[in-house]
């Protein structure tokens, strides 16, 4: 019998495979639940917050008729990680898509009583809360929950990076209208999204041949209500001339995690409005 050769937008079907995001509950993480279990994935919710994360569930039953899972996790924690696999195989027996958008991300905040960011004075603990998170967070679960794939002989992780993991931080942007500054985007941000790409080239050749595929999605800055002027300045700065909206992200999550990218792995996949391009 001749083999089925999937083309065209059925190769863009997640039907029964199962998705596990970390930070789930997030503002993106919530954006890639939904489009998995729209393209027909069975979707774990994954993230510290074990609330948000049921909130999250509750509302993907609202809108299909496909099961879901809450799992508090803490990425940090080798333990908690296992656990969370332990968790999806015990209820779903594989795991079949892992997206990484656990992440901490200092945002901008004009006011004079923000915490500290100026390179000089940027604390150790903050640099190393957002290694620990966004680095070896996704170092942990990329063990963890890649070594399932790697038995299954099949799997894709994307792990979400960042423009800022490409390119240095244009700081000019965080300007405050009158030239003054008192935020600056870190060197911890920028550092840990940078292994995050280093990283995934390593889980993509190293288990390249178990049939583990791993690419990194890199977002450009999403829209969620900033000040005016810096939605002006970061706009000015972008070929597109806008924010991306948090919906827009998650066609290219979906086509990383589905058969559409089946050749695709070690690659950094930039939805950025064009800004990675100057």
């Amino acid at each position: 019998m001749a083999k089925h050769v999937v083309r065209g937008l059925e190769r863009f079907r997640l039907d029964n495979r199962v998705a596990v995001v970390t930070g789930g509950a997030g503002l993106l993480g919530q954006q890639f639940c939904h489009a998995l279990a729209e393209a027909g994935a069975i979707v774990v919710v994954a993230d510290s917050n074990h609330e948000a994360t049921l909130a999250v569930t509750s509302a993907l039953s609202h809108s299909t008729d496909l099961p879901s899972l809450a799992v508090e996790v803490d990425v940090k924690d080798p333990k908690s990680v296992d656990e969370l696999r332990r968790s999806v195989l015990g209820h779903f027996d594989h795991i079949d898509i892992l997206i990484n958008s656990a992440a901490i991300n200092d945002r901008f905040d004009p006011s004079p009583d923000a915490a500290p960011s100026r390179f000089e004075d940027y604390p150790l603990q903050m640099w190393q809360d957002q290694l620990q998170v966004n680095l070896t967070g996704t170092f942990l679960t990329c063990q963890s929950l890649g070594s399932q794939m790697a038995k299954q002989g099949s799997g894709s992780i994307i792990n979400i990076g960042s423009t800022y993991g490409l390119v240095a931080p244009d700081q000019r942007i965080y300007q405050n209208p009158d030239g003054s500054q008192q935020f600056f985007k870190s060197a911890g941000y920028a550092a840990s999204k940078g292994g995050v790409v280093m990283l995934t080239r390593f889980v993509a050749t190293y288990w390249g041949q178990q049939g583990v595929r791993a690419n990194v999605l890199c977002p450009g800055g999403v829209a969620q209500q900033q000040a005016p002027h810096f939605v002006s300045q970061y706009a000015s700065r972008t070929p597109m001339g806008r924010m991306a909206q948090p919906e827009e992200i998650t066609g290219a999550a979906v086509f990383l995690a589905s058969e559409a990218s089946a050749y695709m792995t070690g690659a950094v996949l930039s939805v950025d409005g064009g800004w990675t391009a100057w």
